[in-house]
């Protein structure tokens, strides 16, 4: 079996290309193989492609049977159509659609979930066989807090008591690798959720008690929290991370799922659990940043 991985060197993808690079023929499509080489789990598995190239991506996804279908950009909304057109040229049987749970409350009508709802939808008319993941944020979104917390021991959001059932990547990249491998996940949506809904407050205090040194919240006021985000992104996103962070300040993403039982079998991890492996990324100044791939992280979900 031949499998095509889209995002292989963030987050969820990476964590996939791992887990089935030695059981299956992995194709990673990629703009640049040289430099997506060092990060996949064995040589050779880096294919180019361009997201903006059908032709390219056709030729790349030659002989695929399952494609995991990951795409980052809001603003073009072209991605998701030229990847399933490639793949239906192509020959691929099943595709693996990564979104996010905001598109399961019709109070969410930012950019962001807007643009997670237009790319499920094609790929459920693409003509493909097809399974849709969708979690709520990652856990590793937290590694944005690694500088604050090493170099003050604090952690900065807005709406720091509002509460988010946030989901471990590794949970999304076991159910995206039985997805793509499993006929059984044809046709299912999963909800990906972590087992509590916990606050930045609560995911503040748990990160100290692991470091073992006190990590306090310090609230951003609304003007500072779009500062903040209009300097990392366009001020569209920016405007979509606001009204996301006041829906979950509404209660809107407190709730838990089984989906992770479903999919894999086991229930989900902690964040805990997540801040105990991660916790070398917080602990010494100057040491790397372990980063899973903030490219797909999800902050509407």
């Amino acid at each position: 079996m031949r499998i095509a991985l889209t995002g292989a060197t963030g987050t969820v993808g990476g964590q996939v290309a791992r887990l089935l690079a030695p059981r299956y023929d992995l194709r990673c499509l990629t703009r640049s193989p040289a430099r997506a080489a060092a990060r996949l789990p064995g040589s050779g598995l880096a294919v180019e492609a361009d997201l903006d190239d059908t032709s390219s991506l056709t030729r790349a996804l030659a002989g695929a049977d399952a494609l995991l279908a990951v795409t980052f950009d809001p603003l073009r909304d072209t991605h998701d159509e030229h990847l399933l057109t490639a793949a239906r040229r192509a020959g691929v049987r099943h595709v693996v659609k990564i979104s996010a749970l905001a598109v399961t409350d019709p109070r969410a009508q930012d950019a962001i979930t807007r643009w997670q709802r237009t790319c499920e939808e094609r790929a459920r008319t693409s003509g493909l066989s097809w399974t849709l993941l969708r979690p709520r944020a990652f856990m590793s979104n937290c590694l944005d807090w690694t500088r604050s917390v090493r170099e003050e021991g604090v952690v900065r959001t807005l709406h720091g008591s509002s509460a988010n059932s946030c989901v471990d990547p590794r949970d999304v990249a076991e159910a995206a690798a039985r997805a793509l491998t499993s006929p059984q996940c044809a046709g299912r949506a999963y909800a990906l959720t972590g087992p509590a809904p916990l606050s930045a407050r609560q995911q503040a205090a748990q990160l100290g008690e692991v470091l073992g040194r006190p990590v306090r919240h310090e609230e951003l006021t609304e003007a500072e929290a779009l500062a903040a985000w209009r300097a990392r992104y366009p001020d569209a996103i920016a405007a979509a991370l606001l009204e996301s962070a006041d829906r979950q300040a509404q209660g809107a993403k407190s709730g838990v799922d089984h989906g992770v039982r479903e999919a894999i079998g086991r229930e989900p991890g902690t964040f805990r659990a997540w801040a105990r492996r991660h916790g070398a990324a917080f602990r010494a100044e100057g040491a790397e940043e372990a980063v899973e791939g903030s490219v797909e992280a999800q902050p509407s979900a």
